[in-house]
C-alpha cells in the first residue's frame, strides 16, 4: 500500500517535472514548440506529429517503447530545425522593408542613360520642361575634340549608377549657337534645375587629368554638390548573402 502510493507520488512528480538528460530537454522543446506555435500556421500533420513527440505514453506501452527507440524522421528533424527557416523569413522581411523604404526614398522620374539631343529646341524644351526636382546634366560636344569621347564614356557610366538624374548631350553644330561653342571651349558641361542653369564648366577636361576616368568625373561634381545621393546597394548585398546560403 504504502509503496503504491510511493509510486503514484512519483508519477505525479513526472508529470509536473521538467524532463532531464537529452532526450527530457528534447521532449521539453518540442512541447514548448507545440504550445508556442501559432494553430492556424501548423499543418495538422505536422501538429500531430509534435503532439506525439511531445507527450509519450507510459514505457511499458509497446507502442511508446517504438517512439523513444526510434530514430528521428525527416519531419521532425525539420521541425527542430525550423530556427533556421525563420531567420531566413525574416532575412526575407526585413529585405521587403528595405526595398518598400527605398521605393518610397527614389521617388520622381528615373533616366538611367544619356540622351542625345539633335537640335536647340529639343534642348530647350528639355530644360523647360522638365520636373523641376530632376538634375539636368548636358554635355556639348564634337566630334574629333580631344575628351569629348572620354566625357561621353562616363556620363554614360555615371547614368547608370544615377538614375534619378538626366544626363543629356548634344553636338554644338546641333545648338543653333555653333559660334558660341568652338573647339577652344568643348567640351562643355552644363548643369540645370528646375530651368536655372546651376553651374557651367567651359573645357571641363581641364579641370581633370589628362587621362581621367568615371570616379574623376563623379568625384568632381560632387565638389559642388551637383549630383544626389548614390542609389543605395543594400539590396544587391542581401541577394548575394541568400545565394551564398
Amino acid at each position: 500500500m504504502e509503496e503504491a502510493k510511493s509510486q503514484s507520488l512519483e508519477e505525479d512528480f513526472e508529470g509536473q517535472a521538467s524532463h532531464t538528460g537529452p532526450k527530457g530537454v528534447i521532449n521539453d522543446w518540442r512541447k514548448f514548440k507545440l504550445e508556442s506555435e501559432d494553430s492556424d500556421s501548423v499543418p495538422p500533420s505536422k501538429k500531430e506529429i509534435l503532439r506525439q513527440m511531445s507527450s509519450p505514453q507510459s514505457r511499458d506501452d509497446k507502442d511508446s517503447k517504438e517512439r523513444f527507440s526510434r530514430k528521428m524522421s525527416v519531419q521532425e528533424y525539420e521541425l527542430i530545425h525550423k530556427g533556421k527557416e525563420d531567420e531566413n523569413c525574416l532575412r526575407k522581411y526585413r529585405r521587403q522593408c528595405m526595398q518598400d523604404m527605398h521605393q518610397k526614398l527614389s521617388f520622381g522620374p528615373r533616366y538611367g542613360f544619356v540622351y542625345e539631343l539633335e537640335s536647340g529646341e529639343q534642348f530647350l524644351e528639355t530644360i523647360e520642361k522638365e520636373q523641376k526636382i530632376t538634375t539636368i546634366v548636358v554635355h556639348i560636344y564634337e566630334d574629333g575634340i580631344k575628351g569629348c569621347d572620354a566625357l561621353n564614356s562616363s556620363l554614360t557610366c555615371l547614368a547608370a549608377e544615377y538614375p534619378m538624374v538626366k544626363f543629356c548631350k548634344i553636338k554644338a553644330s546641333n545648338t543653333g549657337a555653333g559660334d558660341r561653342f568652338s573647339s577652344d571651349v568643348l567640351p562643355t558641361l552644363l548643369v540645370y534645375k528646375g530651368g536655372e542653369l546651376l553651374s557651367n564648366f567651359i573645357s571641363f577636361t581641364e579641370q581633370l587629368a589628362e587621362e581621367f576616368f568615371t570616379g574623376d568625373v563623379e568625384s568632381f561634381l560632387n565638389e559642388y554638390g551637383l549630383l544626389p545621393e548614390k542609389e543605395m546597394h543594400v539590396l544587391e548585398q542581401s541577394n548575394v548573402e541568400e545565394d551564398m546560403e
